[in-house]
């Protein structure tokens, strides 16, 4: 069976290892980054509408800082992102399951929003006014050496699309699922096949790889 490789930070890995073994996905986790917090200062809440949060990694490291921002809603893109604000203490206002710019499409565009995000960022494409604070960095962990020749690798972010081409010479022998197209034109080409994922989700990345290995979930 096909190896599937997660490349993905800890403590997301082993989740999306998890379910990968429960399909029956012959699976392993490869990081390529490892998450950790930066100093940073909190603005002043009365200046914004809301939150914007695009990680759940901003809850897990943001630290203490978080505390003075309760009082503003949040929008959170995916469901990992939204429990974990929730369980800070946050009331979310709603939930993208599309990606951020989906998101922010249906909220107000008159929103100023508060991003807190992570230094190596996407900014959205929208109308409303958005000030990006960084309170968490990745930083490089896999070399080529841990990188098997004939695998599938599961590829979360545009970034990590970057890293592992940069990693991988001889990319004949990979089938890349991505979960956004943009992640898929991020790792560019000469690999077997890249697909991408029908909704930027963690399920919906595994059902790919695993068609992508002939093995459906339900198989």
């Amino acid at each position: 069976m096909r190896l599937v490789l997660v490349l993905r930070p800890e403590p997301g890995a082993a989740a999306t290892l998890e379910r990968a073994r429960k399909l029956g996905l012959n699976s392993i986790a490869v990081p390529l980054f490892e998450v950790e917090p930066v100093e940073w200062e909190v603005p002043d809440p009365s200046v914004y509408d809301a939150l914007l949060l695009t990680s759940a990694n901003v809850v897990r490291h943001g630290g203490e800082g978080l505390q003075a921002l309760r009082g503003l809603q949040a929008y959170a893109v995916g469901d990992a992102t939204a429990r974990a604000a929730r369980e800070a203490g946050f009331d979310v206002a709603s939930i993208g399951g599309g990606g951020v710019d989906d998101l922010l499409r249906s909220v107000d565009p008159t929103l100023k929003l508060l991003h807190l995000c992570a230094e190596d960022r996407t900014r959205a494409d929208t109308p409303q006014p958005i000030t990006q604070v960084v309170v968490y960095r990745s930083r490089e962990l896999a070399d080529a050496s841990s990188i098997p020749a004939d695998c599938a690798a599961l590829i979360h972010s545009p970034r990590a699309a970057r890293r592992f081409a940069e990693l991988v010479q001889d990319r004949s022998g990979i089938a890349i699922a991505a979960i956004s197209l943009q992640a898929a034109e991020a790792v560019g080409g000469g690999w077997e096949a890249v697909q991408t994922a029908e909704v930027p989700t963690d399920d919906a990345l595994l059902a790919l790889v695993a068609r992508l290995c002939d093995k459906s979930p339900a198989g």
